[in-house]
């Protein structure tokens, strides 16, 4: 299960946004309560549809995706995930050698690499995760080809009036999902 939060959306009015199993229980409420009515959920930090089974009663869908996580290798009480990577033997001699071992060196390298991102990554991601969004929830809104140019061209007040008109709750997680970006002072590079 992610550690995120998820968002659902019935059309275009917000359902509940949430820890997953939270959001995962609505949704299967909303849908035995509006069987006809379509539901997605979307993975708010990255603005993907999530896939949802939604069959059995509620404690099976959450038990579902509750099910994702694999306890295994690593130290989950800490929050460590234990997961495959491939690299090539000079790499992997070159990590056996640094201090703490290679996955101490890993973490060192990933964190030293998070920090020289800086802003113009986080504001690119920003516009990514929201353009993800749009693109399944949006694209039978008005004016949504003309918002995702302003978005792209990162022209925020183009983009702000060509979504005025769409339904409220699409535009306030919208605004949730820019809103690193407009906080961080700085622009993407549009390339």
């Amino acid at each position: 299960m992610s550690t995120g939060q998820w968002i659902a959306f019935a059309g275009h009015s917000r359902v509940k946004r949430g820890e997953p199993a939270v959001v995962a229980r609505a949704v299967k409420q909303h849908d035995v309560a509006r069987p006809n009515d379509m539901v997605a959920v979307f993975d708010v930090a990255t603005g993907k549809c999530v896939d949802l089974d939604l069959t059995g009663d509620e404690d099976a869908v959450v038990e579902r995706i509750s099910g994702g996580i694999k306890r295994g290798r690593g130290r989950p009480k800490l929050g460590v995930v234990s997961r495959e990577i491939s690299l090539l033997p000079r790499h992997w001699s070159w990590l056996s050698t640094q201090r703490g071992g290679a996955s101490a060196a890993l973490r060192r390298l990933v964190e030293q690499a998070r920090k020289a991102e800086g802003v113009d990554s986080k504001a690119r991601q920003a516009i990514d995760r929201t353009h993800a969004f749009l693109w399944n929830i949006g694209g039978d809104l008005p004016g949504f080809e003309e918002a995702t140019r302003a978005l792209f061209r990162v022209d925020l007040d183009s983009f702000d009036e060509a979504i005025a008109d769409w339904p409220p709750d699409v535009v306030e997680h919208v605004q949730c999902m820019l809103a690193t970006f407009r906080g961080a002072g700085s622009r993407p590079s549009t390339d």
